[in-house]
């Protein structure tokens, strides 16, 4: 037993000095990262903060004012915009719903088949949207179908994932006690699966519509459809007052859109 001096008391050492090491060497790591990126970029704060003046000079002299007359011409577009968005919301929730019970290792207990879809998931997720786009109006044309598939492909493999991880974390009692009373598999996913994950598709559904919305506006750069195309046409004319209008109306929407969905969040939570 290790003695100790009189009125003094031993220190007790909460954390190892090995764990400081490793977390002081973490984060040099992470330090030389970022100085390598900021040389391979020459993102240097000089060069970033000389950038500001012009920035402001552009928003007050070119983008402001507003064209307000020319807000008329944006409602048709910012409805096929959200129609792309809801669409392709939909489609991909529906189609992730199935394919997720196939991504859970709780209910799809073939090794190699769980690691397929799993693999798929991964895919999904890894290629951009706007790439998506390019294929689809490569395939189908020009106009918002194209935009729909790019969305509902993106809506599976977000969806999808979440929610074969939340499968994967349900409560393991209800599973067991239908498959111990000779429960099928869909018995069990009705029954003790599908009551514990709804809030969280729910929610996975409205997060999915939200990013959607704005990933919609992108996608009409290239030809996906919605008031991305006219933002581009305004654009490579240099009508700066109308492409003020589209941003002001676009943020507008985006921020009613964040806020109902959010509470509607919050409530399923």
């Amino acid at each position: 037993m290790k003695k100790t001096k009189p009125g003094r008391s031993e220190r007790i050492v909460l954390t190892p000095m090995r764990f400081k090491l490793f977390i002081l060497g973490i984060l040099l790591l992470v330090v030389l990262l970022y100085i390598a990126a900021a040389y391979q970029t020459e993102a240097f704060p000089g060069r970033v903060i000389e950038g500001f003046p012009i920035i402001f000079l552009f928003v007050v002299q070119d983008l402001w004012p507003p064209s307000w007359s020319y807000f008329t011409s944006v409602i048709q577009p910012l409805l096929e915009t959200w129609n792309i968005a809801l669409f392709g919301t939909t489609f991909g929730a529906i189609l992730a719903l199935p394919v997720s019970f196939l991504a859970a290792s709780n209910i799809n207990t073939n090794l190699t088949f769980y690691r397929i879809v799993r693999f798929f998931f991964n895919i999904l997720r890894t290629v951009p949207e706007i790439i998506l786009a390019v294929l689809f109006v490569a395939l189908v044309g020009i106009g918002d179908i194209s935009g729909i598939l790019a969305l509902t492909v993106l809506t599976i493999g977000v969806i999808g994932k979440l929610l074969s991880e939340s499968i994967e974390s349900v409560d393991p009692g209800p599973l067991e006690a239908i498959r111990a009373s000779g429960g099928n598999t869909l018995q069990v996913i009705r029954y003790a699966v599908i009551p514990q994950i709804l809030p969280q598709y729910a929610s996975y559904t409205l997060y999915s519509l939200e990013i959607n919305v704005k990933a919609s506006v992108v996608l009409g750069f290239v030809g996906a459809g919605g008031i991305g195309i006219i933002l581009r046409q305004q654009l490579s004319m240099f009508n700066y007052e109308n492409v003020a209008a589209i941003i002001f109306t676009l943020f507008v929407v985006i921020t009613i859109i964040d806020f109902i969905s959010n509470k509607l969040r919050e409530r399923l939570e």
